[in-house]
């Protein structure tokens, strides 16, 4: 007989492994959030220009400026409405939504 054949060990091989996944899942969740909490808004404006959303930006002075992102830089992010391009300092944006 072989003894890694056991039943108890084959019983306890099961519940090791459901608890290394379990682990796992926490670990990852973890991880994701940790990675959510971290995020900046220019994190945010990047992955909206890498989908290529359409966003409405808000801005200190009042106004909201809808379009394609095109580009972000370090502290500014352009803006296109398909007819013009606009430059706005990320300092300056109150609120960003995809549409």
């Amino acid at each position: 007989m072989d003894p890694f054949g056991h039943p108890d060990l084959q019983r306890l091989a099961r519940t090791l492994r459901l608890r290394l996944d379990e682990t796992l899942d926490a670990e990852q969740a973890a991880a994701r959030s940790a990675a959510l909490r971290r995020r900046s808004l220019r994190d945010c404006l990047i992955e909206a220009e890498d989908r290529s959303d359409v966003v409405s930006v808000a801005t200190t002075d009042g106004q909201v400026y809808a379009g394609r992102i095109v580009a972000v830089g370090i502290d500014h992010l352009v803006l296109s409405d398909g007819h013009r391009e606009r430059i706005i300092a990320i300092a300056h944006v109150v609120a960003a939504e995809t549409r």
